[in-house]
């Protein structure tokens, strides 16, 4: 196909180091500027690295100093140095390699500067030249509060100095450099032990300070100040002339005392109100990272509030003004202030000069799509389809397409709608969910992510997700994340929970949390949050990085999550793992000191740049509503369910650009459905916006002229450097929303060929094109798509196989792939295994008993370790609970536990209830040799098993648990309290000690979760002939304990009940209920241990796994605790009030909720 004059691609010139270094020897770097600092830290607690280095980011950046965060000594390479005018350590890493060494010795050669902290003297400790470049290394230290004395007052460091107090550690330095400066000794007695000094390397400069080793000396102004002056004394003279002309104009930030200013944190003082800054002035407060710029496009008057924006296939911005939000709810949607609008950048200068109301009248509209020659709107309660149809720009059609969408929180209604790569629209909703018909089907849900096409009156819930949920990522493979506002920044959706229906026997949670840390990195200390403090309350967005101006590592690796608290945009880094993915912290693409400074959606724009839309907002909190004892001041909620404060701005808005410094050109361009062939060539566009665009056009088109050269996209085998090739995908999935697998005879073989693509994307995307039916069913034979190399694949083969009718061959074959331990050690193969499996349940099991002739069920096989005549006198024994690994056994596999318990005759005979509290990974549970439960691939699911009427004995009773631990720490891992016996009124304890053996142990063999028994055993248990469908039937509970029931109060974070009085020694049942739309918990501590329980569950939140433990403290102070609940969750708490008389303080665990959400258990 020749080049079509009006598709003009972005050139991109990429410049490799090697072959181009005269090249940026020649950049110049005269303009005014902020110093650029990488800080290499360490993933340790002990020098909390992670902890202090936001401290001197917030401190210095009002100062022109940004600072990059690392933990990888992997980022010491010329490549990665060269953005950078010097280099912080503080860290205690133990080696560095010699490509590490040279280029961080030739960086401060070459006239750079080298910053080490505190415990940089004693890193890279294999390194003499790393030593002799720090000046000494460290040998010893006491700890104490001391001031550092000055002992050279003409340097340019401390001339202006004023020494400080602190406590820190009292290092003690050894192999002392002679060509040190010494700046500062630390006296004691009659020794001077120097303590900060400088040196020169060649044309570098080097400063270190003994100072540093935790929180109190890097919140202290004397020391922050003393790093400042090391800095700007060792970069070099031009950066600092840059850094000096930068500051010229550097605004001062301006506060009053405003009335209406939460302080949930209880700062005293407590926050001001900063006046807000013009663009020009905020601009120098925003850090991007180092060989970027922030370019400001458009601002007030000209977008006011912007929510959500979209670009058209001429390249223009489409922005979502709403002014209505958050409280401005009108019941006639017709007479909104909000606006959709146009802004258009005419003259090329980079800012938009021309300005388009497009729609207007609207009420807090939310998200829009390009769709079908016009824009699908979400704005609760309705989504709205708005068209230009005579070419002024101007929405002159309005339907109605969906309606049913709550309203009752503006926050949490429909957002982040999106074009799929698949020709579906795709978008997310919060708990105010939706209730009603969608194309002649009733749905009712909340907090999911969700797909629909219009044009063919489908719409589909994809998977839940755990609470108020405003982002949506689809990568350039296809693959769906999601992010919800409290603290769970990145979700991956992995199996839609129409594949899970009627599946029985494990988990079958569609979505996964897979954030792999807590904290943000704000550069400000003025941060206002109401609960998860530090931590993504209010995340928005999950955006990919889908072009290819900036560097390699951002390509479809790099997700945009944004956090208004903060004033930042993350990067959260998505790597591969399996079939699945985990998060890394990759720091932040964009952060500001300007505390109006309020991002609320990042995307990759069509220059292939990522454009953020900044509410620029005082305000940005919706809820809970601040009340005297909670925020310092009593609000009310308006009609938008937000509470109602007068510093809600209506006056502000911006749109920046993060712009590549160097090697980057772009040439504007636009897309029309009337140049077909300049459709077809976009598809092979770099930048996902172009391809995606054209794949609109043509399917909205409609034509078939184009099949010939989508088919020609097909058939290039070829991939690129990610292992893509992203024309073949929409040229796949072009030919998909062109229906031309009913019309086009060449079709379908086309797209069965792709299923031997070599790249993986395409191979899927076959996969999720083929029609269901037998035809295509063999063509996945044929093309080993269960067997495919890539995991991702694979998870598609199962998932169109868990669609398909019962039947015995595929069963046959997904009973050999269970024979495959990466399958059974994947959580997403091995529960699409297991849903497929279960949908061809006679096949999988026919092949399971040909090839294992002799196996017994699980409950025969293991009836001697169950039974209670089992002889266990020489078994090992264990406290529980705790994990496995604490206790001495580090193995993965599989381990019995026994323990004897003696019932009174008032407990035998009847229904009682066996409590383990959560075991990892799986278990069977046995009471007497009659099995009672089991629950697989369920860690953090609380074990709580009826035991049938009769199963109990008066007298001795054996518990007998079989566990299997796939990798990491396993066991009955939980708190004491959460493992008893109960019949109504009587509990009986069963922690302490049980007894245990090793059945299998897989350490030092392949890692695997499951075998084919295992699954066979589950499908036997659940879906067999003999399956004895009595052992499903609750058993009725008689109890007269107390009921106490508890309720979180709505957008307040406050139980509805602070004090209530039980017996000492009485049956308690607590029902916890939360109408709430946050997630929480209630636990019980001992008498005065509430904050020592509190700061334990604020220590917690960081781990990434704590949302697995219901935020609930693994400490012998927790008493009683529930289980953590989602909104409209009911949790049914029994326990045996304490004997004790007393005061039992209960709080809500999730993170920042304690200090809040309180009450008190009365035992008399």
């Amino acid at each position: 196909m020749k080049l079509s004059q009006s598709f003009i691609k972005i050139t991109l010139i990429v410049l490799l180091f090697a072959a181009c270094s005269p090249a940026k020897k020649e950049r110049l770097d005269d303009a005014p500027r902020r110093i650029e600092l990488l800080f290499l830290g360490h993933e340790i607690e002990h020098h909390n690295s992670r902890a202090y280095f936001p401290i001197l980011a917030s401190a210095l950046t009002k100062d022109g100093i940004n600072i990059t965060y690392t933990e990888k000594p992997s980022d010491l390479n010329s490549d990665n140095l060269e953005l950078y005018d010097g280099l912080i350590v503080y860290a205690n890493h133990e080696e560095i390699n010699k490509n590490e060494e040279k280029a961080l010795l030739n960086f401060v050669k070459g006239g750079k500067a080298f910053i080490p902290i505190h415990s940089a003297s004693f890193c890279f400790k294999n390194s003499p030249e790393y030593i002799n470049l720090v000046g000494a290394q460290f040998m010893s230290h006491e700890t104490g509060t001391f001031t550092a004395e000055i002992t050279n007052m003409e340097h340019p460091i401390t001339k202006n100095l004023e020494s400080f107090e602190t406590w820190d550690e009292t290092y003690v330095h050894d192999k002392i450099a002679d060509d040190i400066t010494v700046l500062m000794e630390r006296v004691e007695g009659d020794h001077r032990e120097p303590w900060t000094w400088v040196k020169e390397v060649g044309e570098g400069k080097v400063f270190y300070t003994a100072y540093g080793h935790d929180e109190r000396t890097w919140e202290n102004k004397g020391f922050q100040e003393l790093v400042k002056s090391g800095i700007l004394w060792a970069v070099d003279d031009q950066v600092k002339k840059n850094w000096e002309a930068f500051m010229v104009d550097m605004p001062t930030l301006k506060y009053e005392e405003r009335a209406n200013i939460p302080n949930y944190e209880r700062r005293d003082p407590a926050p001001k109100y900063q006046l807000p800054l013009s663009p020009e002035e905020s601009k120098k407060l925003i850090q991007v990272p180092a060989g970027f710029d922030v370019e400001l496009f458009a601002s007030e008057p000209d977008i006011i509030n912007p929510i959500a924006m979209n670009w058209d296939e001429k390249g223009r911005l489409w922005v979502i003004e709403t002014v209505d939000y958050p409280n401005t709810v009108r019941n006639d949607n017709s007479i909104g202030d909000d606006k959709v609008k146009i802004l258009e950048d005419t003259d090329g200068d980079g800012k938009a000069d021309k300005v388009t109301v497009f729609a207007d009248k609207l009420n807090i509209p939310t998200s829009f799509v390009f769709y079908n020659g016009g824009i699908v709107v979400s704005q609760a309660p309705h989504f709205i389809f708005l068209k230009d149809t005579n070419g002024d720009d101007k929405a002159d059609v309005k339907e109605i397409l969906i309606d049913g969408w709550g309203t009752f929180d503006t926050h949490a209604g429909p957002s982040n709608l999106q074009y799929g790569i698949d020709n579906n629209l795709y978008g997310v909703v919060g708990y105010s969910g939706f209730e009603g018909n969608i194309f002649g089907q009733g749905f009712k849900f909340n907090q999911n992510v969700y797909r629909f096409n219009p044009k063919r009156k489908t719409f589909e819930v994809l998977t839940n997700t755990s609470n108020n949920t405003w982002g949506l990522g689809l990568t350039e493979d296809n693959s769906i994340f999601a992010s919800t506002a409290n603290n769970t920044h990145s979700v991956f959706v992995g199996i839609p929970n129409a594949n899970f229906e009627d599946v029985k026997g494990i988990g079958t949670d569609g979505s996964a949390k897979i954030d792999g840390h807590y904290f943000m990195q704000p550069i400000t200390p003025n941060v206002r949050q109401v609960d998860v403090f530090g931590g993504f309350t209010a995340a928005a967005g999950h955006h990919f990085y889908t072009a290819r101006a900036y560097p390699s590592s951002y390509w479809n690796t790099i997700a945009f999550v944004c956090e208004p608290t903060g004033g930042l945009v993350h990067q959260a880094r998505i790597v591969k793992d399996g079939a699945g993915y985990v998060e890394e912290d990759a720091g932040n693409l964009f952060a500001s000191s300007d505390e109006w400074v309020s991002p609320v959606e990042a995307k990759t724009g069509p220059d292939g740049v990522v454009w953020v839309a900044d509410w620029y907002n005082f305000i940005v909190q919706h809820n809970p509503t601040p009340n005297a004892g909670r925020g310092g001041y009593d609000a009310e909620n308006g009609e938008g369910n937000a509470y109602v404060n007068p510093l809600r701005d209506k006056g502000h808005g911006r749109i920046w650009r993060v712009v590549p410094k160097y090697d980057y050109t772009y040439e504007a361009q636009q897309l029309t459905k009337e140049d077909p062939e300049a459709l077809v060539e976009a598809l092979s566009s770099d930048n996902q916006f172009w391809r995606l665009t054209a794949q609109r056009l043509l399917v909205e088109r409609g034509d078939t002229d184009v099949l010939n050269d989508l088919y020609k996209l097909v058939n290039k085998k070829d991939v690129d450097s990610n292992g893509l090739n992203n024309a073949a995908m929409h040229a796949l999935w072009t030919i998909e929303g062109l229906d031309a697998l009913k019309t086009d005879s060449n079709a379908l073989g086309v797209v069965k060929g792709a299923l031997f693509h070599k790249a993986s994307a395409v191979r899927k995307a076959a996969i999720q094109i083929l029609p269901r039916n037998d035809d295509t069913d063999d063509a996945l034979f044929k093309a080993n798509t269960l067997n495919d190399r890539d995991p991702n694949v694979q998870l598609s083969a199962l998932i169109y196989f868990s669609e398909r009718p019962s039947s015995q061959k595929v069963g046959s074959l997904l009973h050999d792939l269970g024979k495959n331990d990466a399958v059974l050690s994947d959580l997403w193969l091995f529960k699409a295994l297991y849903a497929a499996s279960a949908k061809h349940v006679d096949g999988f099991l026919n092949a399971f008993m040909v090839a294992n002739p002799d196996y017994k069920k699980p409950s025969d096989e293991v009836s001697d370790m169950s039974s209670n005549t089992y002889d266990d006198t020489n078994w090992e024994t264990m406290e529980i609970p705790q994990h496995m690994e604490d206790a001495g056994l580090e193995i993965d596999g599989v381990v019995w536990f026994r323990k004897e318990v003696t019932v009174p005759a008032s407990m035998a005979n009847k229904a009682n209830v066996l409590a383990l509290g959560p075991i990892d990974d799986s278990d069977i549970t046995y009471v007497n040799g009659v099995e009672v439960g089991s629950m697989t691939s369920s860690f953090s699911s609380n074990r709580k098993y009826d035991i049938p009427v009769g199963v109990l004995k008066a007298g001795k009773n054996t518990i007998a648990v079989r566990v299997e631990d796939t990798g990491g720490e396993g066991g009955i891992y939980g708190n004491f309290w959460q493992l008893y016996l109960q019949s109504g009124e009587e509990m009986i304890r069963i922690h302490g000690i049980w007894k245990y053996k090793v059945e299998k142990n897989y350490t030092n063999q392949v890692t695997k979760t499951y075998s084919n028994a295992d699954i066979a055993g589950l499908l036997m248990k659940y879906y067999g002939a003999d399956v004895d469908k009595s052992s499903e039937l609750k058993t009725e509970e008689v109890s007269n304990a107390k009921v106490i029931t508890i309720k979180t109060i709505t957008n307040e974070m406050k139980f509805d009940v602070t004090k209530f009085e039980v017996k000492a020694g009485e049956q308690v049942e607590l029902v916890l209920e939360n109408p709430d739309f946050m997630q929480h918990n209630l636990v019980i501590t001992k008498p005065g241990k509430k904050e020592a329980v509190g700061t334990a569950a604020d220590k917690m939140a960081a781990d990434p796994n704590a949302a697995d433990l219901s935020y609930v403290p693994q400490t012998s102070d927790v008493l009683f605790a529930t289980a953590l609940l989602n909104p409209d969750d009911t949790y049914s708490l029994k326990f045996k009030a304490p004997t004790t008389p007393g005061e039992y303080p209960f709080i809500c665990t999730f993170p920042g909720h304690w200090r809040i959400m309180q009450g008190v258990m009365i035992v008399k």
